[in-house]
């Protein structure tokens, strides 16, 4: 029937396998109606819970995607735990409000109780995780809508639990008080975490337990599976989440196990879980719609019909408002179309119809009714929204999964990344999640792998690890496909320890012999361990911290204080420089000329107000007739003095580099003046300023020189003087 259903593109196309699957179901047990026989009870809780549920759970939970789940696991719990218990309390509210309405002729609805619609509101409002595979795996959806859906229906399991066993309690005492709420929560937390907690221990105990399995490859996958159902089965007689239990010990034991066992026994592990999950799956499907054709139902239109409404539009309005809470701390933001298929993906199943079939008549007098709208709550979510999602899919163009092989090159700016971010974490001070992942990281290398796997891969870095694995695929497609006919016998490097060869290598031909040595060298076995040892000690070494550090606690630099006054010195050298580069550049001109006597007598006549006294004052001074003597007028006492004791010179200690880097550009500019003749420098504002007010004080004196130039020489009245005029 399978092999039929995936032989026909129209059909598998267009309905789900799990709606062919109960179709059949109903058909076997129409036939069963039919030929007149009593159908057996063949969806028994006992059978579904211990026998066909494990192995789908332990399938998705041992090739669970560890990177994506705990990157999307805070989205994730908040739909799980916050939109299950908005759709629980919801559903089971609106319910009984509805229930209350009194019509005119009065029926079993008005009797029902608050408890037990929240009772039934929790048993319908969780995710079915068989449904989802088996819609989601066809329409090949995203990474991410995929996990966020899936990780849904395996983490509601302990809010489901949790609120089944309450509600039946309460529903038996009658009352429910304040510390009752308080105990109902602790509850909760047990069960999640107690659940989580036995998976864990159990696959610690299967890695530890493989790593003595070299000697007996054969019962390696035996204990994969064993230490899952006991785990499982450890959980259930606790009253823990079993499917959280199975969840952790699939997801723990797997990188352990893998490195300790033979690639024959991960592929016996591999193919086996993915049977019987296959089988288990098509068994809940046709059992359920043999059920449905046996079991007594009592329908009812109005309760059925407001059921399956209700569960429409608390998942609609709890996805979008714990979206909108999301978005706002999520990196990646869930679109609208990403909204839509996460609401819409929301199908029930068999573990509800599981928990129904669990209640006791003499309990819940509505038990039929219950079952009746429970099985039409599933129908309506396997058939319609299972044969419309992937139409919409394809409608709203939402992105689909990429089948795309994983490369080194891939594999390696994941890890820069990771390191990338992990660094800069610690330098802002903000520890994480990649922080811890790293801490993590540490802790799993340092002592987890040297307890939990054996020989030297317990030492082996990420890379080449991954690198193996890749090296192992690729050879096994080789071999599949044929392509490794011509190839030597000789032992991979990878499975150098799981495969021994048996036979010596066969003859090569001798035109075929270059290609097979270039191909695929020989190696001795000691240089073998050798390249191991250096690639393992060298390649992908991760970083070693001495310790955390971050913004607030760094250590002060001893040699800080002395560097930073260098730098200081330094910087005022360059100004320095600067400075004494800017004073060479002033506007400098050559001597002039000495003035002609008549020049010279003409400036001594009109300098009456200047600063030098000719000799025509000096006479009236009664001081030495010298036409050529200068007297310097005598300093106002306002002015302050300075008086260098010749006695006692300056230490040349004491000297200034200033007035040294002064002369020094003194004498350059002296020896270089001949070269560069008269250097031109326009004048800045300031000297513009000083220029026309000194043009304004001196234009009287301005004016004299210019009529003294013009006169043609000393006038007769000078000539009857009795002083003589020297040249």
């Amino acid at each position: 029937m399978k092999l039929g259903f995936h032989l026909v593109p129209r059909l598998s196309g267009i309905v789900p396998e799990s709606c062919l699957l109960i179709t059949v179901g109903l058909l076997v047990g129409g036939l069963i109606k039919v030929a007149g026989e009593k159908v057996p009870p063949v969806l028994d809780s006992d059978l579904f819970f211990l026998c066909l549920l494990p192995p789908i759970i332990l399938d998705a939970g041992y090739f669970l995607p560890i990177r994506p789940f705990m990157e999307n696991l805070g989205t994730i719990l908040m739909f799980a735990v916050v939109g299950t218990l908005w759709n629980a309390f919801f559903i089971g509210g609106l319910l009984y409000a509805v229930c209350q309405i009194q019509p005119a002729n009065p029926s079993d609805l008005n009797r029902l109780e608050l408890l037990p619609c929240l009772l039934f509101g929790s048993i319908v409002s969780a995710v079915d995780p068989v449904a989802v595979l088996a819609v989601f795996e066809e329409i090949h959806i995203n990474e991410l809508l995929h996990i966020l859906v899936f990780g849904e229906s395996l983490l509601n399991d302990a809010v489901t639990v949790v609120l089944y066993h309450l509600f039946e309690e309460y529903s038996g005492v009658g009352t429910v008080t304040v510390m009752d709420g308080f105990l109902g929560l602790i509850c909760f937390l047990v069960v999640a975490v107690g659940g989580v907690l036995v998976g864990a221990i159990y696959g610690i105990l299967a890695a530890f337990t493989s790593r003595f399995t070299s000697h007996t490859r054969v019962i390696e996958p035996l204990f994969v599976f064993v230490y899952s159902y006991m785990a499982y089965l450890s959980a259930e007689m606790f009253h823990l989440s079993g499917i959280m239990a199975l969840i952790a010990c699939g997801a723990v034991m797997r990188p352990y196990v893998e490195a300790n066992i033979s690639h024959k026994s991960h592929t016996t592990i591999k193919y086996f879980l993915k049977m019987w999950s296959s089988v288990s799956e098509t068994l809940i499907f046709i059992f359920l719609g043999v059920a449905t054709v046996d079991g007594p139902h009592a329908w009812n239109w109005t309760f059925v019909t407001v059921t399956v409404i209700l569960c429409l539009v608390a998942r609609v309005i709890g996805v979008v408002g714990l979206t909108y809470v999301i978005n706002k701390f999520r990196i990646v933001k869930l679109t609208t179309k990403d909204q839509f298929i996460v609401a819409y993906g929301g199908l029930r199943g068999a573990i509800a119809f599981s928990l129904g079939y669990l209640l006791k008549k003499e309990h819940f007098p509505n038990r039929e009714m219950f079952l009746t709208a429970i099985i039409t709550v599933i129908f309506f979510t396997v058939f319609v929204q299972g044969m419309t999602i992937k139409p919409l899919v394809e409608l709203l163009a939402v992105k689909k999964k990429q089948e795309a092989k994983r490369s080194i090159n891939e594999e390696i700016h994941t890890q820069f990344l990771d390191h990338l971010l992990t660094g800069i974490e610690d330098i802002c001070g903000h520890y994480g999640h990649h922080h811890w992942k790293d801490k993590l990281n540490r802790f799993n290398k340092k002592y987890v792998k040297k307890c939990l796997i054996a020989g030297e891969r317990s030492k082996e870095p990420q890379l080449i690890a991954f690198y193996h694995k890749m090296e192992m695929k690729q050879a096994i497609e080789l071999v599949e496909s044929g392509g490794g006919v011509k190839l030597p016998s000789a032992p991979s490097t990878v499975s150098m320890q799981n495969i021994q060869p048996k036979k010596p290598p066969p003859v090569v031909p001798m035109r075929n012999k270059a290609i097979t040595e270039r191909a695929l060298p020989q190696l001795s076995k000691g240089r073998e361990e050798e390249i191991r040892k250096i690639l393992r000690s060298n390649l992908q070494r991760t970083r070693q911290r001495l310790r955390s550090y971050n913004r607030h606690t760094l250590v002060a630099d001893p040699y800080e204080d002395g560097w930073n006054e260098f730098l200081i010195k330094k910087q005022k050298m360059i100004d320095l420089e600067k400075k004494i580069t800017e004073m060479n550049n002033y506007l400098t001109v050559p001597a002039g000329t000495p003035d002609s006597p008549t020049i010279s007598r003409a400036r001594l006549a009109s300098g009456s107000d200047s600063d030098f006294k000719p000799a025509q004052k000096q006479k009236e001074a009664k001081i030495s007739p010298d036409p050529q003597a200068y007297s310097m007028k005598p300093m106002s006492d306002s002015v302050p003095t300075i008086q260098v004791d010749l006695a006692s010179p300056q230490s040349p200690d004491s000297i200034n580099l200033m007035d040294e880097f002064r002369r020094a550009g003194q004498r350059h500019r002296h020896e270089s003046e001949e070269d560069r003749g008269l250097m031109m420098k326009p004048p800045s504002t300031a000297e513009r300023r000083a220029a026309k007010q000194g043009e304004a004080e001196g234009g009287k004196d301005q004016h004299r020189l210019m009529r003294c130039l013009s006169d043609p020489g000393p006038s007769a009245d000078e000539e009857e003087e009795d002083e003589p005029f020297l040249p």
